[in-house]
């Protein structure tokens, strides 16, 4: 598929056909937004504006999720409309955090991810006790509470509508690299998340095990389509494994209103 036709497919699935059973989703003139069901912020997954009504839009979102309490992201992609809308975001008070890279491999074409050799410490995750595993990986790994995630993953891995899929390395009787996916039903899509690795335990090719296990999981399901929102410093290795970039986004967290 050409880079047109994927963008599009990823925006009309992912930003305005979004689904999520934990949220109320919203569609309005100019925005899709969710309504957080849970314990989570809100979201703003896309919007149709320009530079006349940008403003006005953006009071208008503030507005509603102040009168419901609830925190929110907008996620601005740079090719959203207009184009200094993250800066306009900020003057309201919206903090933004790093650029993501927006990377996707198109399993339909030859794609390098489905031929490589799995290590055979790397296995597919099936109780609650291991999710508690990949948590104290990541605190231990970005040195950050993660409690959060684990709660998450708990919900989403009791849930089977939620397609998720977990799988970890383990050597010397802990796991040393774990990594997630979600099949986002209906569509071409499975996002990939996570990835980390303790530090003692890198260049050994879980990475790479890991990635070639779901992208193979995809396939086998009828998911052509891999997405992963990536750091600066991942880019460059999924680019080696044969992702392609097709534009940044950033983040925007608003103030919280409680």
């Amino acid at each position: 598929m050409d880079r047109e036709t994927i963008l599009d497919l990823f925006n009309q699935h992912l930003r305005i056909g979004i689904i999520d059973p934990h949220s109320r989703i919203e569609k309005t003139e100019t925005v899709v937004r969710m309504i957080s069901l849970s314990k989570e912020p809100g979201f703003i997954s896309y919007s149709k504006i320009d530079g006349n009504n940008a403003d006005t839009v953006i009071d208008e979102q503030i507005t509603y999720f102040k009168g419901l309490k609830q925190q929110f992201e907008w996620k601005v992609f740079d090719y959203d409309q207009p184009l200094d809308l993250k800066e306009r975001l900020q003057s309201k008070g919206f903090t933004l955090e790093e650029p993501e890279a927006l990377m996707i491999s198109d399993l339909s074409e030859t794609n390098q991810l489905l031929n490589p050799r799995i290590l055979p410490e790397v296995k597919r995750l099936t109780t609650e006790q291991e999710i508690w595993d990949i948590i104290k990986l990541e605190e231990e790994v970005w040195n950050d509470d993660y409690q959060d995630l684990g709660q998450r993953l708990v919900r989403d891995f009791s849930d089977p509508s939620a397609r998720l899929s977990l799988y970890g390395a383990y050597e010397d009787g802990k796991i040393v690299s774990a990594a997630w996916m979600y099949l986002h039903e209906g569509t071409p899509f499975a996002s990939l998340w996570g990835g980390s690795t303790l530090a003692d335990y890198r260049k050994k090719g879980y990475y790479s095990s890991l990635l070639a296990i779901r992208a193979r999981e995809a396939d086998q399901n009828g998911y052509p389509l891999l997405l992963v929102d990536a750091s600066q410093m991942s880019r460059p290795i999924l680019e080696k494994h044969g992702f392609h970039c097709y534009g940044y986004s950033t983040p925007c967290m608003s103030p919280k209103y409680v």
